[in-house]
């Protein structure tokens, strides 16, 4: 496992017994947060077919830079025939994505276990899944 920390958020990563890479971010997913992030992302989508999940849960806020970042990491993992899942953080996190246009962009499940558990086959999907997140304010 690896730790690390930024000015804003913080993150680790951990690799699975199947490869996927669970990265769980804490803090807040912001402009401070992107430069090391992104790189952090960057390296984590750079081979082929990266299976990747993304533990948002412990965020407690995030801005236009943050879901940029997103965006980006799920650019990179579609162009490399790769999986990306997001499990939210608590709150809105659906509805910013369905009122910035990204309703349909993200996998979304409502804990970690449960998106390690879905082994559909990698490669970009038609349609996202949108898998009911309970509200866990």
């Amino acid at each position: 496992m690896t730790d690390n920390h930024t000015r804003s958020a913080r993150y680790h990563t951990a690799l699975t017994d199947d490869g996927t890479t669970v990265v769980t971010l804490h803090g807040e997913l912001d402009l401070l947060a992107v430069p090391v992030l992104s790189a952090a992302l960057d390296a984590l989508t750079a081979g082929a077919e990266p299976d990747l999940v993304l533990d948002l849960s412990p965020i407690s806020f995030i801005d236009c830079s943050g879901l940029g970042i997103l965006c980006r990491a799920r650019n990179r993992v579609r162009s490399r025939i790769g999986r990306l899942r997001l499990v939210p953080p608590v709150g809105d996190f659906p509805r910013l994505l369905r009122g910035t246009g990204l309703g349909s962009a993200f996998e979304l499940y409502p804990g970690v276990p449960e998106a390690l558990a879905d082994k559909a086959a990698l490669g970009p999907a038609s349609a996202a899944v949108a898998w009911p997140v309970p509200d866990r304010s």
